[in-house]
């Protein structure tokens, strides 16, 4: 049976797209950057690798992603975003978004990986952070590991350790807290809802830049 809702509109046609199990995680992913299939595999725990195979296969016959061969000493084979694919997103943030809206403790079993740290961070920055705030930083949230700059008004997030950071941030499970504006800086670090390497008046700045409410509607 042919998928589809039998119906020739513009929000049917992307559900068709993007409403398999998994597909929006391996987007998120491979928003963040080119990925192997192993590294796809390793950063969403839990997937079947016949699932995986099958829906990667899907987002390339749709146009959304395409294989490519690294150049140089590297000749791994890497999934990247095709221009349709990154059009999604605004799309993804958005979604990301809203649903860290409705969220409190993690769920039994529920892991921070790095592309969902980054893409956390991504959908926190502020879109217009005051010019004058600076910071470099590394943020931990158990084996996942990402890094902020925030200079002349721009937000860089990216995978992995900065080189040099000003502050590093060892957050605990209750980070969502801290992002969420019910911790300030000072009581975050007090209560232990982080650890800092760095000083407490950039742990200020950089909430300044990252921020997503709770929703009021969610009980």
């Amino acid at each position: 049976m042919p998928r589809g809702y039998r119906q020739f509109c513009g929000l049917a046609r992307a559900a068709e797209v993007l409403g398999q199990r998994w597909t929006l995680l391996i987007l998120r992913d491979l928003q963040v950057g080119p990925r192997r299939y192993t590294d796809l595999l390793a950063g969403l725990p839990g997937i079947p690798t016949n699932v995986l195979t099958t829906r990667v296969k899907a987002l390339e016959e749709d146009g959304l992603i395409a294989r490519t061969a690294r150049s140089g000493a590297d000749r791994a084979v890497v999934y990247e975003l095709t221009p349709r694919g990154a059009e999604l997103g605004p799309a993804l943030k958005a979604l990301a978004r809203w649903g860290a809206a409705g969220m409190r403790e993690p769920r039994e079993g529920e892991v921070v990986t790095e592309a969902s740290l980054v893409t956390a961070l991504r959908v926190a920055a502020a879109d217009e952070p005051a010019a004058r705030l600076r910071i470099a930083c590394t943020v931990r949230v158990g084996e996942a590991v990402a890094n902020a700059v925030v200079e002349d008004g721009a937000v860089a997030v990216e995978p992995g350790e900065h080189p040099a950071p000003e502050l590093v941030i060892i957050a605990g499970s209750n980070f969502r807290d801290v992002l969420a504006g019910r911790l300030d800086a000072d009581a975050a670090v007090a209560e232990g809802a982080v650890q800092i390497e760095g000083e407490v008046a950039l742990l200020r700045a950089f909430l300044e830049v990252f921020s997503v409410p709770y929703s009021e509607s969610i009980s």
